[in-house]
């Protein structure tokens, strides 16, 4: 009588997980991930595969944001996966993205503090400067300037005699 009992339980606890699981694999992933950093600054993230929505990731979490993929290397308690990375220097707000061992993709958001670039299209305008007419060995030389010819005083008035009349 107790192995029927047993194995009523085992059943009917398989049946409720086969109606629970779908449910939340259909949910969005629940993890942390770093809200706001320093340009440069130190990025975590983590999830719990044993609680809530949580998952246990595949891939590492990839960002446009990030110097380098955010790598789980560290484990714990509840299915704990948790890594870091590095920001890059440019600020704005970024998507962060990774894929959980049972196929679903989770996303988040962080911002890198700081004021972004512009982001304008206009594209400078080429400079263009006038080229300079070639220089040919057979042009004429230019004409020597002649010597200015000093002016020479008439005479002893004009000069003056050295004495104090």
């Amino acid at each position: 009588m107790l192995e029927k009992t047993l194995i009523g339980v085992m059943v009917a606890g398989a049946a409720t997980l086969t109606l629970v699981a779908p449910a939340s694999a259909a949910g969005e992933v629940s993890w942390g991930l770093t809200a706001q950093v320093e340009p440069g600054g130190r990025i975590d993230a983590e999830t719990h595969a044993a609680i809530g929505n949580g998952c246990s990731p595949r891939t590492a979490v990839t960002s446009k944001g990030f110097a380098a993929p955010l790598q789980f290397t560290e484990g714990g308690n509840w299915g704990r996966a948790g890594g870091h990375t590095t920001a890059i220097k440019t600020p704005g707000k970024y998507t962060a993205t990774f894929t959980c061992s049972d196929g679903r993709v989770a996303t988040g958001t962080f911002t890198i503090l700081g004021t972004p670039p512009p982001t304008t299209t206009t594209k400078p305008k080429p400079t263009t400067t006038k080229p300079k007419p070639p220089t040919s060995t057979s042009a004429k030389p230019a004409k020597p300037v002649k010597p200015q010819v000093a002016v020479k005083p008439a005479g002893a008035p004009q000069t003056g005699d050295g004495s104090l009349s």
